[in-house]
């Protein structure tokens, strides 16, 4: 659980870093298609809770 919460953590960077790269675009009718919120969003509530469970059966054990 502690790998795929990494994982699910580091495509949360990699989705806020590219909603905030979308954000400051010199040019605003270039318009993505991927919905980096919403990305952002899920994979970090899955690293929240994926770490959390892995941090509570390590502090189980």
């Amino acid at each position: 659980m502690a790998l795929a919460g990494a994982i699910a953590a580091l495509i949360a960077a990699a989705a806020w870093l590219a909603d905030h790269r979308r954000m400051r675009r010199a040019d605003l009718d270039r318009v993505g298609f991927m919905p980096w919120t919403t990305v952002f969003f899920w994979s970090l509530l899955a690293a929240i809770v994926l770490l959390g469970l892995a941090a509570r059966d390590w502090l189980a054990s």
